[in-house]
């Protein structure tokens, strides 16, 4: 993937007084130092960036906040010559912290709902549901009994059987008998 660099303007005027410049010289790293080591490599910290994520975006944002946070705590880095390596260790850690935060992201996503019947689907399936609890009620009592225990109670004809305590020939002949008449009730017009 490519990734363009902006390359920084002209080098910024800097407003500082001799007791600053003193102070940077003997604490750490200078801001001259920084805004060289900035012009020099940012590209390849961009190039390291990239390798660890996957959008232009980030890895800019990345090295930018990297060298933010070299800058603040430059009176830390003794020695000038370290500084492109706390940068490079800048731009690592603050890889991993983003690639952390997409994973905890999508972690706590909620998960997508189940494919679910439309309103429309619903309303039919209701109707459906309707007209079998009407025609469940024309039937016989018995063929009612059988159909109900064998289908929604999903018992088999034996256990059916011995729940109503008729034999299991009359259970097939109310099963039977039930379900042609179930048939005859749903199939004929509203």
């Amino acid at each position: 993937m490519p990734v363009i660099a902006p390359m920084p303007a002209a080098r910024p005027a800097r407003i500082s007084n001799q007791r600053d410049d003193a102070e940077d010289v003997a604490a750490g790293t200078t801001v001259d130092h920084l805004t060289e080591t900035y012009r020099a490599h940012y590209r390849s910290l961009l190039g390291l960036a990239a390798l660890l994520l996957d959008d232009t975006a980030s890895c800019e944002d990345v090295v930018q906040e990297a060298f933010i946070r070299v800058h603040s705590a430059r009176k830390r880095v003794r020695d000038p010559e370290k500084t492109l390596a706390y940068l490079r260790q800048t731009v690592v850690n603050l890889s991993r912290s983003a690639l952390r935060r997409r994973i905890l992201g999508l972690k706590l996503l909620s998960k997508p709902m189940p494919d679910m019947a439309s309103a429309e689907e619903g309303a039919y399936d209701q109707l459906e549901r309707d007209s079998l609890i009407k025609a469940m009620k024309g039937l016989q009592r018995r063929q009612r009994e059988v159909l109900v225990l064998r289908y929604f109670a999903d018992m088999t004809e034996a256990q059916v059987a011995e729940t109503l305590g008729i034999s299991l020939g009359s259970v097939k002949a109310y099963g039977s008998r039930g379900i042609a008449a179930l048939r005859v009730a749903m199939e004929a017009p509203a």
